[in-house]
């Protein structure tokens, strides 16, 4: 047993059994060990932007974490803007990083780097493996830090600790750790507090008070008590749809911010911080909430969203109550010329079951979350730390860890372009993902922040900087070179007709939507 063996037991023995990699030497005698190991999942991702993506939606849709196996600092930088995206998240992830061996370090090798420096800005916890013997439990901390938190959890595994023999004992299976408790002080003054201001009381949903029972419950105090529920301007998981309570999506736009928090005295953060605006702008606060609105913490990140909601329950007398009835469906049917509240439309209406929405197409769907209040029951997941590139492998991690649930991935054209590998993976993988591509050919959402600043009329070095043409891009030619089948569709007919043969079968497929 070396090192690497002791890292995938320990890791299998966490419930740890799904690993997106991108290796390279310092890493083979990992990939050796997962290749003695067959109850391990290994999914490879062409780039390491779809390999963190990727484990962010599995870890978000499963609620554990899986692997992650990058290659040196530069393997970790590469992957590190949607490793950012996962901590905003607060998704759970072990990320395993190889080095050098220890001993190789001072000569300066071309790879080498501050591997720490990197790792530290986007991870919740982090340690050097000290060599073979402290591999496991540097493993078994990680495990436990990244479902405790929850959080991604960064493990450096120097080449030498993972090929020299270990000490260690056998490793034993592990249960895995429940979120602490909820101060209970905490729970009494929220109830205090919504008792003294009936009807002007918020509640901002985060994490894991997104989902399950926590929403319920949340759900159940919101109607008995006149409370508000809102969502976090960029959603981690939220679970929506007929049959879920309706919950508010905090505008993006700090205007309308501003006007949809305007009338609170209290608003109570559930796993959420307090709610700021995406950018400064001048004359305009960073705080969204008024300045006599009390903010009051009911459950912290790795408290217990559920247990905090309920106990709230309990004490303002909040009994079982009937599920929330549909929402009125949007009426009328589109025709004519595509556009991206039609492509909204139609999907809120023909989307299955137990869908997972991957939403990374920023401006172009805007009011799809409005429109799918009352559409079928489905998960939604968004680009929670602003980093784009994470559409594509966000879908393929949900894919993976929800296998028989379609995922559906909302996506502008520009942002699809960081990670477009991640179409491979679908492919190779044969995930069930639908991709509908947003290709306005335009970089929509900068043009809306020129125009917030003052900026009316785009000369030419503005123009070029912000449109994606000359040429345009070929979405259907990008995806079946990965392995993807695609159509296009410039007419709500035609985007009809392909999404729902799209929806029937299995497997993954690409609708370039043409606006």
């Amino acid at each position: 047993m070396n090192g690497a063996d002791h890292l995938c037991d320990v890791l299998l023995a966490h419930g740890v059994d799904v690993c997106f990699a991108n290796p390279g030497t310092s890493e083979m005698h990992f990939v050796a060990a997962l290749d003695r190991r067959p109850q391990m999942r290994c999914i490879l991702g062409l780039s390491e932007g779809v390999v963190t993506g990727a484990a962010d939606g599995y870890g978000r849709m499963a609620g554990k974490p899986a692997a992650t196996l990058l290659h040196t600092g530069p393997g970790l930088a590469n992957g590190l803007a949607n490793l950012h995206n996962a901590r905003r998240a607060r998704t759970p992830i072990v990320n395993v990083v190889g080095d050098h061996a220890a001993y190789h370090l001072h000569f300066d090798a071309p790879l080498t780097s501050d591997i720490e420096s990197f790792a530290r800005p986007v991870s919740h916890w982090l340690r050097r493996a000290s060599g073979p013997d402290d591999v496991g439990p540097t493993a078994r901390a990680a495990c436990e830090a990244a479902v405790a938190l929850p959080g991604v959890a960064t493990v450096i595994l120097p080449a030498d600790a993972a090929w020299s023999a270990a000490s260690t004992p056998p490793v034993e299976p592990h249960p895995p750790l429940g979120p602490v408790a909820a101060d209970p002080g905490a729970i009494r003054a929220v109830a205090e507090a919504v008792r003294r201001a009936p009807g002007r009381v918020g509640m901002l949903l985060g994490g894991r008070a997104g989902h399950g029972e926590a929403l319920a419950a949340a759900g159940r105090i919101a109607r008995r008590h006149g409370i508000r529920l809102f969502g976090e301007v960029l959603i981690g998981r939220m679970e929506r749809g007929r049959g879920h309570p309706p919950v508010t999506r905090i505008p993006y736009p700090i205007d309308l911010a501003l006007a949809a928090l305007a009338d609170l005295d209290v608003l109570v953060l559930v796993d959420a911080p307090p709610p700021v605006a995406f950018f400064a702008y001048p004359g305009k606060p960073s705080r969204l909430t008024p300045g006599t609105c009390a903010l009051l913490t009911l459950a912290r990140p790795g408290e217990d969203a559920a247990s905090a909601l309920q106990g709230l329950a309990d004490i303002l007398g909040t009994g079982p109550a009937a599920g929330d009835g549909p929402a009125p469906a949007e009426a009328g049917t589109p025709g004519g010329a595509l556009s991206e509240d039609a492509v909204a439309v139609i999907l809120a209406q023909a989307m299955p079951e137990q869908a997972v929405i991957c939403d990374e197409a920023l401006t172009s769907a805007r009011r799809f979350y409005a429109l799918t209040q009352g559409a079928a029951p489905h998960d939604y997941l968004m680009n929670t730390g602003g980093a784009i590139g994470i559409g594509i492998p966000l879908a393929c991690g949900a894919a993976v860890a929800c296998p028989g649930r379609k995922t559906i991935a909302l996506q502008a054209d520009g942002s699809g372009l960081y990670t477009l590998q991640g179409l491979w993976t679908q492919a190779r993988e044969a995930l069930d993902v639908v991709t509908i591509v947003f290709a306005n050919r335009a970089y929509a959402i900068l043009q809306g922040e020129m125009r917030a600043v003052g900026v009316t009329r785009f000369g030419r070095n503005a123009e070029r900087m912000l449109t994606l043409d000359e040429p345009a891009l070929d979405w259907v030619a990008l995806a079946r070179g990965f392995g993807v089948e695609a159509a296009r569709a410039s007419t709500c007919e035609a985007f009809r007709d392909v999404l729902g043969a799209a929806l029937k079968r299995p497997g993954p497929f690409l609708i370039e939507a043409v606006l």
